[in-house]
Order: structure tokens, then C-alpha cells, then sequence
């Protein structure tokens, strides 16, 4: 049964909050209804802030990772370690491993991983860009944390082959995460201990 609106205007609002991940009609509503109730400024201060991050953000030129400015506070802190890159899917699990404090390296953000049914190659992910880093000189490692899922397994075997020509060590994170977990969703001592305990990719 179709929802029926008072309001053009508020159906409008509903269907473009239904668009988001995870929203359904349902909760749309509430959130509209909720934004109808506050004050002007509210609601400006809102979609002022949305429409800024999507004009103004950028990423960074070094790591892909969302930044404010061309290459990104972690790349640009003197006391990180630049000898160690981890390769993860994408920003939220560069958040992820950081919330951990047990990594002091730089990341690379692939953006995704392999997957042919969703017409996703390693053209479409920031692997060459990777290579291009390993082969600029100074990095002695490369620690892959993709999820554990046949994806993520696919998507470390073509970056290992990738690499396999510049010597350098090539890990991946201990199996503390279940095999089909997302690492995002992985709490951040096992997480932690997975990128401690990393072994060698074999």
C-alpha cells in the first residue's frame, strides 16, 4: 500500500532520505519530521555542512584517504612510519586500525576490492598507484588488511603478485577476524592484535 502524504513537499524529502544506505520509508520520515520541527538555523547549519563536504573535501594524492587538504594529516606527520604501508578497502577502515593505536605507518585506501560479479577489476581500485609507491623506493612492507572474505582474499593474491617483483615483505593481518567479516565491524583489540600478530603472505 502506497504511503499517502499531505504534502508534495514532504514526500520529496522522504523519497531523497530514503536513498541513503540502510534508511528505509519509515525511517525517512522521522528524520524529515524531526528536521521540519527544528529551527531554520538548524536545518541550514545541516545541509550547509553536506554540501560543503561534497564540494570542498578531497583525498589525498598520496593514500586516497578523505583529507582537507592535498595530502592528508597521517601522510604528512614526520613521525609515522613511511617504511610500512597497510593497504585497506577504504576510509572507514582506515578509521578502524587507527582507533586500534597499535599502527604508527601510512595507509593506501584501494577504494574496494576485486569482485567480478559486481563488475569490479583491479583497474577500478588504486593498486597501480600502490605499486607505483613500493617502487618509488623506501617502503620495506606492506600489510594487507582486507576483510576476510573471498573478495578480500582475491584482491591480496593480485596485489602480492603485483608486488612480487620489488622484494618487498608483503604480510597480512592475523585471522583474529572471522573469515566473511568486514573489518569495519571488527572490535579494536582484535583488530589491534590482528595487525600486531600480521604473518607473512603466503
Amino acid at each position: 500500500m502506497n504511503q499517502s502524504y499531505p504534502s508534495v513537499l514532504l514526500e520529496n524529502a522522504v523519497e531523497e532520505f530514503a536513498k541513503l544506505p540502510g534508511i528505509g520509508k519509515k525511517t525517512a520520515m522521522r528524520l524529515v519530521l524531526f528536521l521540519l520541527r527544528q529551527d531554520n538555523a538548524m536545518v541550514e547549519k545541516f545541509s550547509h555542512a553536506l554540501v560543503t563536504l561534497k564540494r570542498e573535501v578531497k583525498y589525498c594524492k598520496v593514500c586516497h584517504n578523505i583529507s582537507d587538504t592535498e595530502v592528508c594529516h597521517i601522510c604528512s606527520t614526520p613521525s609515522r612510519d613511511s617504511a610500512v604501508i597497510c593497504v585497506v578497502e577504504n576510509i572507514r577502515d582506515v578509521m578502524a586500525v587507527e582507533n586500534t593505536g597499535q599502527f604508527r605507518g601510512l595507509y593506501h585506501v584501494l577504494g574496494g576490492v576485486v569482485s567480478p560479479m559486481d563488475g569490479i577489476g583491479p583497474s577500478d581500485l588504486q593498486i597501480e598507484s600502490l605499486v607505483a609507491r613500493v617502487e618509488a623506493g623506501g617502503v620495506e612492507e606492506v600489510i594487507l588488511a582486507l576483510s576476510s572474505t573471498m573478495e578480500g582474499d582475491t584482491t591480496n593474491f593480485y596485489i602480492y603478485r603485483k608486488l612480487h617483483h620489488t622484494g618487498v615483505k608483503v604480510s597480512v593481518i592475523a585471522r583474529g577476524i572471522s573469515i566473511g567479516d568486514e573489518l569495519e565491524y571488527t572490535d579494536e583489540v582484535t583488530l589491534g592484535r590482528s595487525i600486531v600478530g600480521r604473518t607473512p603472505f603466503k
